[in-house]
This record gives C-alpha cells, sequence and structure tokens, in this order.
C-alpha cells in the first residue's frame, strides 16, 4: 500500500520531497521488500489510468511508457513489459465469474503518474536489473466488494500460473487534511486517515466494506478501492502486515503498508461475511418497509424482471387510492444513488399510480444511470418522497434545507431538489444544484418554492 505524489521524486520536488523523507524511506523499504521477495508479476492497482463505472480496466499490449514531463520532469522516464499471459488468464477469470473487467476500451499505452511512481521506487530498487513484467489495473465505479472479489481472482490467477505475484494498491488517502491544501480542510479528512490507518495496519480487511462512499467522498480520497483489491488477494488467509509511514505535510495524507500472507484461515472469508451481512440488512430492512416503499419495490422489480407494469395490490388502503400528489422515488446501491425520479405535482389519478410510474421511471428512465439489472434487484434500497404543495417565497430566506425542498424556476427551465439530502448542508447548495439540473446558469436569477415532504423508507 503506497500514495504516489510526484512530489516524492527529486527532479519534481526540488527540495520539496525532503518535508515527506519518510514516506520516501517507507517507500524504499516496500521497494526493497519487493525485491526480495523475487516476484514473476507485479501487479499495480492504479486510481489514475482508465476508469469507467462499470467495468475494470486492465491495460492491454506487451509494454507501456510514461514520464513527468506534466509535472516538470520530462527526462524522467518509465518502461514496463506487460505480462501478457497473466492478462488473458485473469480475463477468462473475470470472464467466468461474471465480473466486468478486461482488456475492452481505451487503448492508450501511456503510464500514469499513480503507476509509475511505485514503479520509480522498483526500478531503483532492482539497481539496473530490469523489472519482471506488470499488469496495470484500473479501479471502477463498481461496488467495493466487485473490487475486493477482483482481488479474489487476482490470487485465484497468480495460483493457476504458479506465479509469485507482489500487488501494489497505489492511492492516497485524504486529499482535504488542510485548508491550503488542494481541496481544503473537511472533518472528514484527517477522520478517514486515522481509520484507514488503523485498518491497514491491523490488516483488518473486512472493515474496508464499513466505509460509508459518501464519508470517503467527503473525505477526498482516491486509494480505498486499490486497498480493496489489494485485501482481496488475501481472503481466507492470515495476513502479517507492518505499517511504514504516515504524513500528510501538503494536504493530502500518504500512507504506506507492506502484507505477507500466511496460513489458511476461514475466519477471514471477509467477501462471504459480507454478502452474510448484506443479505441480514435487506431481510431486517424488508421487514420494516412500510406500504409506500413495498409499492415502489413491486413496481421497480416487477418491471426489470417482466418488462410489465405492476398491478396495484389488493388492500391497498385509501390514502394510496384517494389522494394525489407529486412523489419521487428514489434507488441507491451499496451507498450510492442508483436511480431517482419523480413529479412535482400529480400526473397520476391516484398517489399509487404515481408511485409505480415513477419507480418504473427511476429504474429504467433515469438518464444519470443504466436500467436496473436482475442482478442488482436484490441490494436496491428504496425511498418514496410524497411532495406537500408548493409555495412561492420571496428568498432564500425562507427555506431550510432540513425541512423545505426547493424548486427553481427560469422561464420554461425548471429544477427541484428535495429536502434533507446528504452532502446539502446549506440553502446555497441547495439552489445551486437545482439551478444545476434545471440547465441554469449559477448567476441567472429565478423564482423560488418551497415544498414540504414525507419520506418513507
Amino acid at each position: 500500500m503506497v500514495p504516489h505524489p510526484p512530489i516524492l521524486l527529486p527532479a519534481v520536488g526540488r527540495g520539496e520531497e525532503k518535508k515527506i523523507a519518510a514516506t520516501t524511506a517507507a517507500y524504499e523499504q516496500a521497494a526493497g521488500f519487493i525485491r526480495q521477495a523475487k516476484p514473476d508479476t507485479i501487479v499495480v492497482l492504479t486510481p489514475h489510468s482508465v476508469l469507467y463505472r462499470d467495468y475494470f480496466h486492465i491495460s492491454p499490449g506487451e509494454s507501456a511508457s510514461g514520464s513527468f514531463a506534466q509535472f516538470g520532469a520530462p527526462g524522467v522516464k518509465l518502461s514496463v513489459r506487460y505480462d501478457a499471459p497473466f492478462v488473458r488468464a485473469l480475463e477468462r477469470a473475470a470472464a467466468a465469474e461474471k465480473l466486468s473487467a478486461g482488456t475492452l476500451g481505451e487503448r492508450d499505452r501511456t503510464l500514469d503518474h499513480a503507476a509509475m511512481i511505485p514503479l520509480w521506487f522498483l526500478q531503483n530498487a532492482y539497481q539496473g536489473e530490469p523489472l519482471p513484467p506488470v499488469v496495470r489495473i484500473g479501479l471502477s465505479g463498481l461496488p467495493l466488494t466487485e473490487h475486493y472479489r477482483l482481488g479474489m481472482l487476482l490470487s485465484r490467477t497468480a495460483e493457476q500460473l504458479s506465479r509469485r505475484v507482489c500487488v501494489v494498491a497505489s492511492g492516497d488517502l485524504s486529499h482535504r487534511l488542510k485548508p491550503d491544501g488542494p481541496y481544503g480542510f473537511r472533518a472528514e479528512g484527517p477522520q478517514y486517515d486515522r481509520r484507514i490507518m488503523d485498518v491497514m495496519g491491523r490488516a483488518s480487511f473486512g472493515e474496508l466494506f464499513d466505509f460509508p462512499e459518501t464519508f470517503c467522498e467527503t473525505a477526498g480520497e482516491c486509494g480505498h478501492r486499490s486497498f480493496t483489491i489489494m485485501a482481496g488477494c488475501f481472503d481466507g488467509l492470515d495476513v502479517t502486515a507492518e505499517k511504514l509511514s504516515y504524513e500528510g505535510p501538503f494536504g493530502v495524507g500518504y500512507g504506506v503498508c507492506l502484507f505477507t500472507p500466511g496460513g489458511e484461515n476461514p475466519s477471514r472469508r471477509f467477501y462471504d461475511a459480507e454478502l452474510l451481512r448484506r443479505q441480514e440488512e435487506q431481510e431486517t430492512r424488508r421487514s420494516k418497509e412500510d406500504e409506500y416503499v413495498r409499492l415502489a419495490r413491486l413496481a421497480v422489480e416487477t418491471y426489470v424482471r417482466t418488462g410489465k407494469t405492476a398491478e396495484i395490490p389488493e388492500g391497498t388502503s385509501p390514502e394510496l387510492l384517494n389522494r394525489r400528489a407529486g412523489a419521487f422515488v428514489s434507488l441507491h446501491l451499496d451507498g450510492e444513488l442508483r436511480g431517482c425520479i419523480g413529479t412535482i405535482s400529480a400526473v397520476q389519478s391516484c398517489l399509487a399510480k404515481e408511485i409505480v410510474r415513477n419507480g418504473i421511471s427511476a429504474c429504467s428512465e433515469d438518464p444519470r444511470f443504466p436500467a436496473v439489472t436482475r442482478e442488482e434487484l436484490p441490494g436496491l434500497v428504496y425511498s418514496v418522497d410524497v411532495l406537500g404543495d408548493a409555495e412561492s417565497i420571496a428568498s432564500p430566506a425562507e427555506l431550510d434545507v432540513k425541512k423545505y425542498g426547493v424548486i427553481v424556476t427560469r422561464g420554461y427551465r425548471r429544477g427541484l431538489l428535495l429536502p434533507d439530502l446528504e452532502g446539502v448542508d446549506t440553502v446555497e447548495q441547495q439552489i445551486g444544484i437545482a439551478k444545476k439540473k434545471a440547465g441554469i446558469r449559477p448567476e441567472e436569477a429565478v423564482s423560488l418554492e418551497r415544498f414540504e415532504v414525507v419520506r418513507h423508507v
């Protein structure tokens, strides 16, 4: 587990690298550790290679090269051989296990800096000897469980080919440690760094799943998915962890840890444990869903499985059958939004039909996402927001992001944002996001309306 600040290189840092001397020393120790392990293949996991929302990109071809020209050091160059047989075997394993990974897509042969930094230290450690062939893998927008599963497939592929493999998980920690850092300060920044260094220092890899996506995003980390793939390589094994260093003087956290596998340990099968935990959570959640949420779930599951609109169930309450109102149906998967569509005011003949129609739209018509698949249905978390009547207001002072949603209007353009959304803490943010959704520029004047909602989860 290593960071990738280009400033570590003297040709880039020009003396500034001395402020992170502990990171340099730890990096050199880690590179020596890899050389002494005599790997046949080095797998580099990088956040700055090609990244797709629903696919892990494995770099194709026989070789790749790059330089640090964009960081003012064009003379520092690297070239590596790729382990094409390993890549082909990993692709076959991913296809067999229905994991979305392979060499399709971008064909660029240029190494990114998150891969080059660890390769530069390794090149120095090998002292002129050729490096073992490399496999470079990017991250994805898929759930953490899929990242972990990719690590499990890496381990299985290594065993299949009888290869000794070292995995380098490249990733900085929080970018929000200091007000003068690259992304300013957020309290979640140092919280993330303390927590991740503790987890990795204990090799408690099952806890990687306990970091909420919103927390990671607010902390501004970039390595969590890299670390999770690497952790998956050790599934079911004892692990000896060694925490070498942690620094953050520039407002970005840099952590270095080493991990060595031991014997089999069934209690460390974290993938199976996480799936069981999620299944139990789903069952508990379903048992507590109210009539509104059950109806949204029925609508989505019926449409995804059959392509048909669900019938309103017998016994549906008069409140849903006799009332008309606007409603939003929101879908989340693994803590991330998976679809959200709604109506500001009633379109259907009753609220029950409004929820069914908007549930279908949320799973199949949200332009931000592909249609929900059958495989995703068990993990979906639903919420239904029923809107009260909108009322015009004179100024933002009459808004409250926790209590009121907002509607912004300029001409024919109209945008809405629900109240009490995670990450929306100020009225200014609320109005800004609503404007963006409507295609209204930040500086353009708008008329404002507010409304209250009843949220069903």
